[in-house]
């Protein structure tokens, strides 16, 4: 019978070919499975058997092959095992950007405005007289001789003092951020996936600071029972661990890395979606899971408030909704004079770059 065959209509997927088209649903899989190839790949056919992510003229097999003549995987020829490239953990991150942040166009350099006058490279677009000190790459020539026409005549043309004219360019600053996630055990209980939005969250912040603020630094510590810091190209395989949440450690790693930063400018952002519950006293590690536990929210408090006398403030991103919590993160945040969102897992992404973003509007002294 012949007849006409409707599909959905979907308009981000105009003008895209079916490898880009499935290069996409491979990009949000790989997020979901710490980078784990095989499983990625496994659920691409899952998806293609309910869905038709295929047809006859383009198949699974041809995705996979396409995926490695351009370079997104490769395969150990000793043992079979594929494994994603570097190529293909920048294109996540560029991903997460963009989904998280929207589409953000690139400069070629992106510093933090300050609103203060002083070297830098954008240039004001007002004017101010000569003053002592000022260099000679400061006058504005066109301004300056529009002035001594107007002052002196166009007959006998003289330039004096007092008609130099001075535009500035707005002092930038650099920041440098330390970003903390929690990968304690929690972060996947009770069937809701936390981890992800973290770890997206991460790859897209990590691809603007890159990208649009290339003289910013940018750190990330994660913490369990310990904390480590890891490298942009791992986040893709972070994974939640068998851990209990050691805030304190995750606090010190990012105290003693921000001390080793020049920049004047520095603040911490930590994703966390339970309460403190250990702290380690030596080579011991003090647990404990059943409420706030004094000896280890006081450690906690104690960090806050040395990181108000260092000038680092921290923004607490809380994604739980317990009252006790909510009140010693506010307890928290006011040792610290920081700021704390409790945000939902679908706005955390807008929470810090909002944070981020207006961050660049300031200078912290």
């Amino acid at each position: 019978m012949i007849g006409h065959h409707f599909t959905r209509f979907d308009p981000r997927q105009q003008g895209k070919t079916k490898f880009e088209q499935l290069l996409d649903v491979f990009m949000q899989l790989l997020t979901y499975t710490n980078g784990d190839v095989s499983e990625a790949l496994n659920w691409m056919n899952q998806l293609d058997k309910e869905y038709e992510l295929t047809n006859g003229e383009y198949g699974m097999g041809d995705f996979i092959e396409e995926l490695k003549e351009k370079g997104y995987i490769q395969e150990n020829q000793v043992s079979g095992e594929i494994k994603i490239t570097s190529k293909t953990e920048q294109g996540i991150r560029k991903r997460s950007l963009e989904e998280i942040f929207g589409k953000l166009k690139k400069t070629k350099q992106g510093d933090h405005h300050t609103f203060k006058p002083g070297s830098g490279d954008e240039i004001n677009p007002e004017t101010r007289p000569f003053q002592f000190g000022d260099t000679l790459e400061q006058i504005d020539f066109t301004t300056s001789i529009r002035n001594a026409q107007i002052n002196h005549g166009i007959d006998s043309f003289s330039m004096q003092e007092d008609d130099l004219a001075i535009r500035e360019t707005d002092f930038k600053s650099q920041t440098s951020t330390v970003l903390m996630i929690d990968i304690s055990h929690s972060m996947i209980l009770y069937g809701e996936d936390r981890i992800t939005p973290a770890k997206k969250v991460a790859m897209a912040l990590s691809e603007l600071i890159t990208t649009k603020y290339p003289k910013d630094t940018l750190d990330i510590v994660v913490f369990g029972n310990d904390a480590w810091p890891v490298e942009i190209k791992d986040l893709p395989y972070l994974q939640v661990g068998p851990y209990h949440t050691n805030t304190v450690a995750g606090l010190e790693m990012a105290m003693d890395i921000l001390r080793r930063r020049k920049n004047p400018n520095k603040q911490i952002f930590m994703i966390t979606d339970g309460k403190p519950t250990c702290l380690k006293i030596g080579k011991r590690y003090y647990k404990n899971s059943f409420g706030l536990d004094r000896r280890i929210t006081n450690r906690c408090l104690n960090l806050a408030a040395q990181c108000k006398k260092l000038k680092v403030p921290i923004t607490t991103f809380m994604i739980a909704t317990d009252p006790y919590l909510q009140r010693f993160v506010q307890e928290f945040t006011e040792t610290n004079s920081g700021k704390a969102f409790f945000a939902s897992l679908d706005r955390l992404g807008a929470f810090i770059f909002r944070d981020f973003e207006n961050g660049k509007r300031k200078t912290v002294y």
